[in-house]
């Protein structure tokens, strides 16, 4: 028998029963042929009105069409009422709802108690019996905590929650904190969300995220089940590993972002101690965690050990460390945090200023390490309360034991040992560093390989010189690779893996990258040097002058930096070779390279041809990329073609000055008032335009300055002057005897720079404290009756010179002591040499001193004048010879007393061990002091 549905029944109740027995769950009924058509039939129908609708919908919603011209199409969605109501009716529709609703309601929603799962941990803390390294890790942990007590202030949990911040946790201005929470498998999810939700300062956001994890769905169904809008869920098939919480955490709106690792499990106080904490002045600009590393120390070898490096307290120090009973009881700084961080959303900004050395682990080290170079963030623990598990931010530290890969997998040490040891050679200032601030001598910056080459001869040096120490920096990357700086030096590539401080690679394409702006370059070096120059407190940074102008202007910001003192360097490269003395100097006086400022002061007439020939000698000299500025001074008289020669002269040392006298004034006010100090910095170099220079000049002066005046371990007031000139003859004896000082020091040494009481006139650098003393003096004493002078040297020439400027200051220099520093080199070869050509003195027709030309011109320096000296540099001050005005030895105490035996300075000092003293500034006499 076939089934035949009657004629009275009506499709809706076909459909109404076949939607019930769907929602019933009970078997289909089969719908007889003649019903099914006409419900396909209708179906059909409606599928093609709502098409047509929505055909219409979708072209005048386009943003192409004006929405002031859309028609009105309510008539399809009237059709479509009228069709729905005609294939399910509204009886039939609300039982079906009514149906549904049972069904939710008989379907409670899932809880938390249902679908939580919890970390089973089976096993005791760690604790360790082995006494030497409990004694070795509990030293150097006091260490620590001792050097910050003194230098930064440690604090106590309850002092710490007394101090002021700016967040009131009970008030309108409590802060927003959002909590990141990273899950791959382990099974911690509930702990953390009970405690975060149970926190007294509460949440504002929690954010689960879930990258490539196994477990998504189960985590997706935890955070469903807390039904909390608090908490979101976030994830991703993909496994954005450790640094993808941080990229979330850029996201918040928060004032404070909090992110725990899934071992962590914070005490319902957590919040409210990080919060405060990070509201006070003091740790505003932080991160703070409940865990912590200390990065190793130098070992006795110079060499820094493994941080996992067994039985050794140079390894560094992990906090808390419950393996060696280690609790934080008061606020440490740490080289960097691990497993949970808390700091404000600005902050997180700076983990991404350099790509991570490896997004396979390390972010800990590179967030804090980022901080520290580039905001001067530091990283600290916070203290406990030991007997309150609410305050600790890792309430479960068991948990921080299981799958440790820092521990367990030797590769990830490796790589970690690597990263730490990379930050540390760009500027990362670790616990060590703080410690132990070092002193070297010289920091050499080289940006390429070509400049690396320049500098190899001055870094050579240095580091073959006894007692000093000078390592180099290379801006790595793409500029110029660790590896082929070494080749350039002809070290070992190995010098760029070990752990030993010798060649520091910036890694700067890790930040400026593809990027063609100046300024992450500019950023890179400036942050890297600024910390390696507080590690190591260089007395000089060396590169050479035609560095990359940004480069320049990041180490010139850098070296400012150092509040020991650290002097930029900038040498052309043609000097560099020249200026190998540099590593002779102490480390005190480099400091001073560029305090000094040498001015070149030329008295000219009408010698044109003798000034031409000094221009050259000195546009053809060495001078370290050093300014100096030039100055021209002529009187009266002066002719054309030296006034045209003055005015063409390009001088690219510094600014050119030309003065020009009114009514003339002879030699004496010529030469006196051709320069005049500035500042106690400022030194003159006088020079008659009959002179000509050694291209070695500059050095001499510069090296004599810095190894005899600038060097705060020396003492010598009494040197007035550098001379560039040796004399062959004893000037200010009647009968002008031969001298030859090689042959006078040979017992010595023979090339020994000395001391003498006699100024030179032909090529000398004058002192500023001096030349004023000496601008005062001849004031008091110069009168237009030369003879009314009343300075009587004993069997000294010079009482008789009347028309000298020269006589004024040999009668200060005798009187008070003063001494001038001497070349002495075979033949008498100088910096500087007088040829003799007429002038005010030589051939002139009242004087009755007939000079020999060989007696006065003496042969330029023009080769290397160090390996000369004695020992190939500059003797200890203590070891100068001194000479009296008659080239007979003296000690300078000796020479201080003849002029105080003679009695006729401006002041008289009635005591034979007093000499007249003078107010540094203005030069003037003040009283008379004792000299033993």
């Amino acid at each position: 028998m076939g089934f035949v549905r009657g004629s009275n029944v009506r499709s809706g109740d076909y459909l109404e029963g076949m939607l019930s027995d769907y929602v019933g769950g009970k078997a289909k009924v089969k719908v007889p042929k003649n019903a099914s058509t006409r419900l396909v039939t209708a179906l059909t129908c409606l599928q093609f009105a709502f098409a047509v609708y929505a055909t219409f919908l979708l072209y005048y919603m386009s943003p192409a069409v004006d929405l002031r011209t859309k028609p009105d199409f309510t008539w399809a969605t009237r059709i479509a009422r009228n069709m729905k109501q005609f294939i399910i009716p509204p009886r039939v529709l609300g039982r079906y709802q009514e149906a549904a609703s049972l069904i939710r309601a008989e379907v409670p929603p899932i809880t938390p108690s249902e679908v939580c799962e919890h970390e089973k941990i089976d096993f005791m803390q760690k604790k360790s019996n082995d006494v030497q390294m409990i004694k070795l890790k509990r030293e150097l942990y006091d260490k620590v905590l001792d050097f910050q007590s003194k230098t930064i202030g440690t604090e106590t949990l309850a002092e710490l929650m007394a101090m002021k911040s700016k967040w009131d946790m009970r008030g309108p201005n409590r802060p927003k904190v959002t909590v990141l929470l990273n899950h791959f498998k382990r099974k911690t999810l509930c702990a953390q969300l009970d405690s975060l939700l149970q926190q007294t300062l509460p949440v504002h956001h929690v954010w689960v995220l879930s990258f490539g994890s196994p477990n998504e769905l189960s985590l997706k169904r935890i955070v469903e089940s807390y039904n909390d809008s608090r908490i979101s869920f976030i994830s991703s098939s993909y496994d954005f590993k450790y640094y993808g919480r941080f990229q979330m955490a850029l996201q918040t709106e928060a004032d404070l972002v909090y992110i725990l690792d899934d071992d962590m499990i914070p005490g319902k106080k957590m919040l409210q101690i990080l919060s405060h904490a990070a509201g006070t002045e003091k740790y505003k600009n932080s991160v703070l965690g409940s865990i912590g590393r200390i990065l190793p120390f130098r070992q006795k070898d110079f060499t820094f050990p493994s941080y996992r490096k067994f039985r050794s307290k140079e390894a560094g120090l992990y906090l808390p460390d419950p393996a060696y009973d280690i609790t934080v009881d008061k606020i440490v700084q740490v080289d960097f945090l691990s497993s949970s961080w808390f700091l404000s959303a600005e902050l997180v900004k700076a983990l991404f200023i350099e790509r991570p050395f490896t997004f396979m682990t390390g972010e800990d080290l590179h967030l804090s390490y980022q901080l520290q170079k580039y905001r001067n963030a530091g990283s600290f623990v916070l203290p406990v309360d030991p007997t309150d598990k609410e305050t600790w931010g890792d309430s479960e530290h068991r948990l921080a034991y299981v799958s440790e890969t820092t521990v367990i997998f030797k590769d990830i040490v490796q790589v970690r040992d690597d990263q730490w040891w990379r930050a540390l050679t760009t500027g990362y200032i670790t616990q060590w560093a703080a410690m132990y601030p070092q002193k070297i001598d010289a920091l050499f910056y080289a940006h390429s390989v070509d400049e690396v080459k320049a500098l190899a001869p001055l870094l050579e040096k240095f580091r073959s010189t006894v007692g000093k120490k000078a390592y180099i920096v290379v801006s790595g990357g793409g500029f110029c690779p660790c590896e082929d700086a070494a080749a350039a030096l002809n070290w070992p590539k190995l010098v760029c893996k070990e752990r030993r401080f010798k060649i520091f690679d910036l890694q700067i394409g890790a930040i400026s990258g593809a990027s063609k702006s100046e300024v992450p370059v500019l950023q890179a070096v400036y942050s890297s040097m600024k910390g390696l120059i507080k590690i190591h407190n260089p007395s000089v940074v060396i590169t050479v002058t035609d560095i990359d102008p940004n480069v320049k202007k990041a180490l010139k910001l850098a070296s400012e930096t150092n509040a020991n003192g650290t002097a930029l360097v900038l040498l052309p490269r043609s000097s560099v070779s020249k200026v190998l003395w540099m590593a002779d100097l102490r480390s005190t006086a480099l400091p001073n390279w560029n305090r000094m400022r040498i001015s070149v002061n030329i008295i000219t007439q009408n010698r044109a041809p003798s000034l031409t020939r000094l221009l050259k000698s000195l546009s053809d000299a060495y001078y370290v990329g050093d300014e100096i500025p030039i100055s021209f001074n002529m009187d009266s008289k002066v002719d054309e073609a030296t006034i045209k020669l003055v005015d063409s002269f390009e001088w690219p040392h510094g600014p050119k000055t030309l003065r020009r006298r009114i009514i003339q004034g002879g030699l004496i006010r010529a030469v006196s008032e051709s320069w005049y100090p500035t500042s106690d910095d400022d030194y003159g170099l006088l020079l008659e335009d009959d002179i000509e220079v050694s291209p070695y000049y500059y050095l001499w002066i510069k090296y004599a300055l810095l190894a005899y005046h600038y060097d705060p371990q020396i003492s010598l007031p009494e040197l007035s002057s550098i001379s560039l000139y040796t004399p062959r003859l004893v000037e200010v004896v009647k009968e002008r005897p031969k001298w030859n000082p090689t042959e006078f020091f040979k017992r010595i040494h023979p090339n020994t720079p000395y001391l003498h009481q006699l100024p030179c006139s032909w090529g000398s650098v004058f002192f500023p404290k001096h030349w004023r003393e000496f601008y005062v003096y001849m004031n008091m004493r110069f009168t237009e009756d030369a003879k009314a002078n009343p300075v009587q040297i004993p069997k000294s020439r010079t009482n008789g010179w009347q028309a000298s400027w020269k006589k004024f200051l040999i009668d200060m220099m005798y009187l008070r002591g003063y001494v001038s520093l001497y070349p002495n080199f075979p033949n008498q070869a100088s910096f500087s040499t007088n040829h003799m050509e007429p002038g005010a003195h030589i051939s002139a027709k009242d004087n009755v001193v007939r000079h020999d030309k060989a007696d006065f011109e003496v042969p330029l320096l023009k080769e290397d004048f160090r390996p000369l000296l004695p020992k190939g540099k500059m003797p200890p001050a203590s070891k100068l010879p001194s000479l009296n005005l008659f080239n007979q030895p003296v000690s300078l105490k000796g020479l201080k007393a003849a002029g105080a035996k003679l009695g006729q300075d401006v002041l008289r000092c009635d005591n034979a061990t007093e000499i007249v003293t003078v107010n540094r500034v203005t030069g003037l006499p003040q009283q008379c002091s004792k000299f033993l």
